[in-house]
């Protein structure tokens, strides 16, 4: 294992000097590979300099047991070091873990409402703001696709982009089925109903990863429904992209022009594209080795939130959050996240 970080260090140093040369700087395309690489060692060269410094604060103090004045205190401080070094190599252990090579992109998220009609789409609605707002307290900025609604408010379709760094690490576990449990505004009987959404989340594609020919699509264009004005009404300016050897449809009309809705459209068709090809790497690895927390599965069910007790559950990891609805509603889903990263890390530790 320390070898591997003996590396890490040693290139850690190599481009800490490579990053400051005058003729790196000029070539900024290398420059910035430079500096990403630089980037992602550093945590790792961090804790592995600690573990180091540890070690040797564990040999002077065994030197000092043998100093009889000394002695007590020493093995006080041992104790201790001995304890956290014992933390530090478990760290050392998940940093050497293996990556997922697209956590650091932006996403697409796309929210439908499921069983249970008005509520259901009511709920759907919740699920869009709910992540909006996790969005918006990360640092992330969210850029609305398409968007269709029904008369009580509620979302049939939610389709948009989340962008920033690690957007993906933070999101990707909350792909699947969210049920809520509740008495419904559109119920007069008072009788308590489950009602879902189904919620995707895909890695946003680069330019370079995917290909596609134009002959393969079928492009439409047509008037934009909802709120917007003459520009909807009197403008084609929404945009309908269908891929016809996946079968994939994509449409986009919340940009002002035509050409904007297309080029939307295209990237959220080179992720769909994109997550499948990934999808399909997934399931060739987890026949050999289950390293995943879920399947990632659209189908699902993931979390509940049921009203009557107050409770919010993910069946995944069994973690329930009490009296905590509201919050979590309104975007406070660290605590989810966090657990499901560290179920995920243990399960690759287990199948080191």
């Amino acid at each position: 294992m320390f070898d591997k970080f003996d590396w890490m260090e040693g290139r850690y140093e190599e481009l800490s000097i490579e990053v400051s040369q005058p003729e790196i700087i000029a070539d900024q395309a290398k420059w910035q590979k430079l500096l990403k690489e630089h980037a992602s060692l550093e945590p790792a060269v961090t804790a592995y300099r600690t573990y180091k410094r540890t070690l040797a604060d564990i040999a002077d103090a065994q030197e000092m047991l043998a100093q009889p004045d000394m002695a007590e205190l020493a093995q006080l401080e041992l104790e201790e070091l001995t304890q956290s070094k014992a933390h530090q190599e478990e760290a050392l252990r998940i940093l050497l873990l293996p990556k997922d090579p697209d956590d650091d992109r932006s996403v697409v998220m796309e929210i439908r409402a499921g069983a249970g009609g008005e509520e259901a789409a009511l709920f759907a609605g919740e699920i869009v703001r709910m992540y909006t707002r996790y969005a918006e307290k990360r640092g992330f900025r969210v850029s609305m696709v398409n968007w269709s609604d029904t008369e009580l408010g509620g979302v049939k379709e939610a389709v948009f982009t989340v962008s920033g760094a690690g957007a993906f690490q933070r999101l990707k576990y909350e792909s699947g089925v969210h049920c809520v449990k509740r008495i419904p505004v559109t119920e007069s009987n008072g009788k308590l109903q489950t009602s879902t959404c189904t919620v995707a989340v895909l890695p946003e594609a680069e330019d370079v990863e995917i290909t596609i020919d134009p002959n393969d699509l079928r492009i439409d264009t047509y008037r934009a429904g909802g709120a917007g004005g003459q520009h909807v009404n009197r403008t084609d300016s929404a945009v309908r992209i269908t891929h016809i050897p996946s079968g994939i449809v994509v449409q986009c009309q919340n940009e002002r022009s035509q050409i904007q809705n297309r080029e939307v459209a295209m990237r959220i068709l080179k992720s769909r594209l994109y997550d499948r090809l990934r999808s399909e790497k997934d399931s060739q690895y987890a026949q050999s080795r289950r390293v995943q927390i879920g399947t990632g599965d659209r189908s699902e069910r993931v979390r509940t939130y049921h009203y009557m007790q107050n409770r919010v559950t993910d069946h995944r990891i069994g973690l329930t959050l009490y009296n905590r609805i509201d919050d979590i509603l309104g975007g406070a889903i660290d605590e989810f996240i966090d657990a499901l990263l560290l179920a995920e890390q243990a399960e690759k530790l287990k199948a080191l």
